[in-house]
């Protein structure tokens, strides 16, 4: 696929990088040539400078014949702009663009080929909070991904001492609970990956992916580790706009403080939510912690645009007794730093966005895409079409399938239905099917098991 990305930041280098190892033609464009520079020579890849709105530049990176265009420069208006450019002298087939600013957002009809011509608008501050809000929803959890649009779930979470089924074999799950079906898709331990099967023992620290369906992700949790209460009370440093989208998101649910030094934006705060309390002053600052009971807290999120503050205002928070704290890091490189010690979960944008975006570029039916573990794996939703002489999963059982390596399907949703799947389980044409894959390198096999022909032998 030819692919032409707008923007060298961090989330256009992670989508090259990502895309560039999967046998795509990319071409990079920005105004910066250092960032231009360093892409190049880690990635196999086409670097142009200059500015991506402009025809003579857009013709140059070979929107002539280009697949799509992935816009996701910092400027709104430039992403827009560049779209509209693209379909109109180079009618790109596909077309996404990074838009922040709600103004543009919240406009119906504005993003329609009649007006300004977006296939896919992606908004990464909208995506994070989603993300914050699910963590928030399951204490313990290091990353919570939805499915068939909540039906069924995949969590990561850390296997701790006292757990009942820490010390045992997997095949125990179902004696511990026999009304519950659930499907371990994957196990690190010590950064590895461990393929699981019936008579493998989870250890203490192993980081463990399971999917089960909505209604028993807490009753799957207390297997692997003491379930922890609910939290009540939540403070918040940063009030930009994934601080207030997130503020609004739980403001019914739990108690929220925000810590915003801009005094212009605490009044528009106060002005814009509902029952959270907006406090004037820095994050870091240990007297406002304390005045604010920082030891009582059940949950702090530092989410400001400045990662060494984020990082230095969660130690402070951790070291004076809050329960949790959660840290937005927008530099990769910081993010295996920092996560694990006293900061529980360090969470990277660019990780959280670059999954929306890789749903738009693979091949065959893919409904969503998630990043796991910092990038190295991946977590697939994807339709079964066919019959069994058109497709290579349509009527056969799991056990069946030639799966590539390291790959697990984990669950199957039909209707209204989750399935959780076994070797016996047999895919129907329409099937959303759920898939964990721990190399990467294999996606390509992966897609090409869900496209459907006219015969495949």
């Amino acid at each position: 696929m030819k692919i032409i990305i707008l923007g060298a930041g961090q989330v256009g280098g992670t989508l090259a990088e990502h895309l560039a190892s999967e046998a795509n033609d990319i071409t990079v464009v920005d105004t910066d040539s250092e960032r231009l520079r360093d892409l190049g020579d880690r990635l196999d890849i086409r670097t142009i400078q200059g500015h991506g709105s402009f025809p003579t530049v857009l013709r140059q990176a070979g929107a002539d014949d280009a697949d799509m265009l992935v816009a996701v420069t910092n400027s709104d208006e430039t992403n827009m702009v560049a779209c509209q450019v693209a379909y109109t002298l180079f009618h790109t087939p596909t077309k996404i663009a990074r838009v922040r600013e709600s103004a543009y957002l919240t406009r119906t009809g504005l993003f329609d080929n009649d007006a300004i011509p977006v296939d896919v608008l992606i908004s990464p501050e909208q995506v994070v909070t989603t993300y914050i809000k699910r963590l928030i929803e399951y204490p313990g959890a290091l990353q919570v991904i939805d499915f068939a649009e909540g039906k069924a779930q995949l969590v990561g979470i850390r296997a701790y001492y006292g757990g009942p089924l820490v010390g045992q074999e997997l095949r125990q799950l179902r004696t511990h609970m026999p009304t519950v079906d659930t499907r371990v898709a994957a196990i690190y331990r010590r950064n590895r990956a461990i393929e699981p099967h019936g008579g493998t023992v989870i250890e203490a620290d192993d980081e463990v992916f399971f999917i089960a369906a909505r209604a028993h992700i807490r009753a799957v949790m207390g297997e692997l580790r003491r379930l922890e209460d609910s939290y009540k009370r939540i403070v918040i440093a940063g009030g930009g706009n994934i601080g207030e989208r997130l503020a609004e998101a739980i403001e019914s649910r739990y108690q929220v403080k925000i810590i915003e030094k801009n005094p212009a934006r605490c009044r528009h705060l106060s002005d814009t939510l509902d029952s959270t309390v907006v406090l004037q002053g820095s994050a870091s600052d240990r007297d406002l912690l304390v005045e604010e009971n920082i030891n009582a807290t059940d949950i702090f999120l530092a989410l400001t645009n400045d990662d060494e503050a984020n990082i230095m205002s969660s130690l402070l928070a951790k070291r004076m007794g809050a329960r949790k704290v959660m840290t937005l890091i927008n530099n990769p490189a910081y993010v295996d730093l920092v996560q694990g010690g006293d900061i529980d979960i360090a969470i990277s944008p660019q990780l959280a966005t670059i999954g929306t975006l890789l749903t738009h570029v693979r091949r065959g039916d893919i409904v969503s895409v998630h990043s796991l573990r910092r990038g190295a794996a991946e977590a697939i939703e994807a339709i079964a079409h066919g019959d069994s002489r058109s497709s290579r999963v349509v009527g056969r059982s799991i056990a069946e399938i030639d799966m590539p390596p390291g790959t697990t399907i984990g669950a199957i949703i039909r209707d209204e239905e989750v399935l959780i799947a076994h070797g016996d389980t047999v895919i129907a044409s329409g099937d959303h099917v759920i898939l964990f894959l721990v190399d990467k390198k294999h996606i390509r096999d992966v897609e090409r098991l869900f496209q459907a022909g006219l015969t495949f032998f």
